[in-house]
């Protein structure tokens, strides 16, 4: 329903069990938030609204504003800044129409500058069965002049912090991806972002804010769907209100908007739930497994033999790979990088998309032939968006990176980045995966990222260029024609580990490789971060016989294995030095992994404490709320096991029926005494890990 401008009037949004309320205010500058959070919230005063006098300020500094320009919010942080060629800002919007669903899901609001032309639709929508709202904002050049917009800001989120606000994030590098933090703010801002042209190792596109004197109650989540360069900042204000700004970071400068032409920003989403960050992860959670839509399905058990091989790939070395794989279980055989013609090492090849004749002498298809023989499936690894300047694509196409005039080009991992917003780029990108797929009879494709973007430039390029958003629509559009044309492929993504890792991937990609590093304790940590911005059918996590690289505590077989049955799991060690004893125990394990999967990937999850504390450990609940599945891992020193006393440690499951009774094995309990006491488990030197399946009688 389209309706005119209607200054005064409230709009709701209603998600699964949540509400969203706007309102623009009689003077008709902007939107702003009236409440958010659970059904029924808005029925009342609003809790992010002012009162009295805002001297030094302007109004607009201190309104609960939804979506501000540098006029409307000049000095707490605007989301749109737009210059004139003259260099003057200050642009400033009035409301001019408005369409709502009656479904209360879905309103886009108008606003037009009357002095440069400009226009702005903000955009809401709460998919059915979601307590998510995703927002963005459409700009037209409607006026004569060019424009340049300097800050082009998704979504300010509004957020009730009295008692100080208490922000959650994630923080990493290579190898250490994920790391939950929290910082107390009580005056001031914090910003964290990206300035790589991927989300990156260093934070994760993805915020949670919650009131300081309530940190297990109600929580804010916001997250950014956008796979290029981006920041996040939360500001509070003096009064309690925490403004959080998303959006792209315009690392390659202010972006022209000559008349007539438009700007979708990406999709900000945010999130509420009243059970703290455990609660706002399901929230999540549900959220990406919508996006998912039909391909949301039990992932395989995998073999990917980079741990075992490295570069050393060849036929014989492979099968051999397979055929211990394939008996213990694994339905799916991955070759890793150092397939292809020129590829020994990481200094040459990368662009060359052909096997190798000399490590495939029988021919690759009679390879791939040989694993499906042994009643695998087959994956192969690819790098697409990258070149060695030892290759023939290089030596032909020098002009197809990312580079600037009379500057030299700095080499990351011995290689360079295709400017893949070049058409000519994009199209041998997708006909380069989409041959391969076509030639050969792949499910599964492991396409890697292994650089930042180092150099802001097209060496043919003719002015200001958008080289971020070039990138990342070109990507975008690569993947959904691949999934469109090979709907039976599984894509998996990988950053170097989990640079690569927002929710517009997650809309694209079947999985997520979150981490290079597969050391026990190390990985414990990545995914504890990781589940609380991702669903757990989005972890791809291996076995390997890799030690820590930040804590190298010893852990066994068993914990390596129950620690990567908490997501897709995988194993990537070298197989054909497990002795007889670990290649039983490694197929028991994924036996059991087949028998709780759709669990994991269905389930509502619930984080039990977490990797820097006694208690560690996951909960799936079936839908049917039949089966709880509770993966637990021991965190601790083992020294002096056994020689004091001691309790077994207790794991309070969360969401069960208090009146029901839960079985396993020969032990029954009630649900209200799994919730309150929690369910025991015991450690020792040779027992750090557990996978326990409770059966609802």
């Amino acid at each position: 329903m389209t309706a005119p401008a209607a200054t005064g009037q409230r709009w709701t949004l209603r998600g699964a069990h949540t509400e969203y309320t706007v309102t623009v205010p009689a003077h008709g500058r902007w939107l702003e938030l009236v409440a958010w959070g659970p059904h029924g919230v808005s029925d009342g005063p609003s809790p992010v609204a002012y009162d009295g006098p805002v001297p030094f300020l302007t109004a607009g500094d201190a309104a609960p504003i939804e979506y501000a320009t540098d006029a409307d919010r000049p000095f707490t942080g605007a989301d749109l800044v737009v210059e004139t060629a003259t260099g003057e800002r200050r642009v400033g919007f009035g409301h001019t129409g408005v369409r709502a669903d009656a479904e209360q899901r879905e309103l886009a609001v108008d606003f037009t500058d009357p002095v440069t032309g400009l226009r702005a639709t903000v955009h809401y929508r709460v998919p059915a069965g979601t307590d998510v709202v995703q927002r963005w904002v459409e700009l037209t050049n409607a006026g004569t002049a060019s424009l340049r917009v300097v800050r082009a800001g998704s979504a300010g989120f509004c957020v009730p912090t009295p008692h100080g606000a208490l922000l959650s994030h994630q923080w990493g590098q290579w190898a250490q991806e994920f790391q939950l933090a929290q910082v107390e703010l009580g005056h001031g801002s914090f910003a964290i972002g990206s300035a790589q042209g991927v989300p990156g190792h260093l934070h994760v596109p993805w915020l949670a804010v919650r009131d300081a004197a309530e940190a297990a109650g109600p929580t804010w989540g916001v997250a950014l769907a956008w796979t290029g360069s981006w920041e996040i900042s939360a500001e509070r204000d003096t009064g309690g209100l925490t403004r959080v700004r998303v959006g792209r970071q315009l690392v390659d400068g202010p972006l022209e908007l000559a008349p007539g032409d438009g700007l979708t920003l990406p999709v900000a989403t945010g999130a509420y739930s009243s059970d703290g960050l455990d609660g706002l992860a399901r929230v999540w959670h549900t959220h990406q497994r919508l996006l998912a839509g039909e391909r949301l399905t039990p992932r395989p058990v995998l073999y990917n033999s980079w741990e075992a091989t490295y570069f050393a790939v060849e036929a014989e070395s492979q099968l051999a790979l397979a055929g211990i794989a394939a008996e213990l279980g694994v339905e799916t055989f991955v070759v890793d990088d150092g397939w292809f013609v020129g590829r020994d090492d990481d200094t040459a090849g990368l662009g060359d998309w052909t096997p190798d004749p000399a490590k495939f002498p029988a021919g690759f298809d009679a390879f791939i032939a040989d694993v499906r023989a042994l009643g695998l499936n087959f994956g192969l690894w690819v790098e697409p968006e990258c070149v060695n300047p030892r290759s023939r694509l290089y030596a032909e196409h020098p002009e197809w990176v990312y580079a600037v005039d009379g500057r030299p080009i700095t080499p990351v991992r011995n290689q360079y980045l295709l400017d893949l917003g070049r058409p000519e780029v994009a199209e041998f990108v997708h006909s380069t995966v989409d041959g391969l797929l076509r030639r050969y009879d792949i499910d599964y494709l492991k396409w890697d990222f292994n650089r930042p973007r180092t150099e802001p430039g097209r060496p043919d390029g003719v002015g200001p260029l958008d080289l971020d958003g070039a990138h990342v629509a070109n990507l975008h559009r690569i993947y959904e024609r691949l999934r469109r044309d090979h709907p039976g492929v599984l894509i998996e993504a990988c950053a170097g580990g989990g640079a690569r890792t927002d929710l517009a991937m997650a809309a694209r990609a079947d999985v997520f490789w979150p981490s290079d590093n597969t050391g026990p304790l190390d990985r414990l940590a990545i995914q504890y971060g990781f589940l609380h911005a991702n669903a757990p059918h989005l972890l791809s996590s291996w076995v390997t016989d890799a030690p820590g690289l930040f804590d190298p505590r010893p852990r066994t077989l068993a914990f390596r294995f129950v620690l990567a049955m908490a997501g897709v799991l995988g194993i990537g060690a070298d197989i054909r030095a497990w002795t007889p004893a670990q290649r039983a125990e490694a197929a028991g394990w994924v036996a059991r992994y087949k028998e709780i999967r759709d669990v994991v990937t269905h389930g509502e999850a619930h984080l039990i404490g977490g990797p820097d504390q006694a208690r560690c450990a996951v909960q799936y609940t079936a839908p049917d709320e039949r089966r709880v599945v509770v993966l637990a891992w021991h965190t601790g020193r083992l020294d002096g096991a056994g020689l004091l006393p001691s309790r077994p440690v207790r794991l309070p499951l969360r969401g069960l029926d208090p009146a029901a009774r839960y079985r396993h094995g020969d032990r029954d309990y009630s649900g209200s005494h799994l919730s309150a006491v929690g369910l025991p488990v015991h450690w020792s030197p040779t027992h750090d890990a557990d996978l326990i399946v409770l059966r609802r009688d």
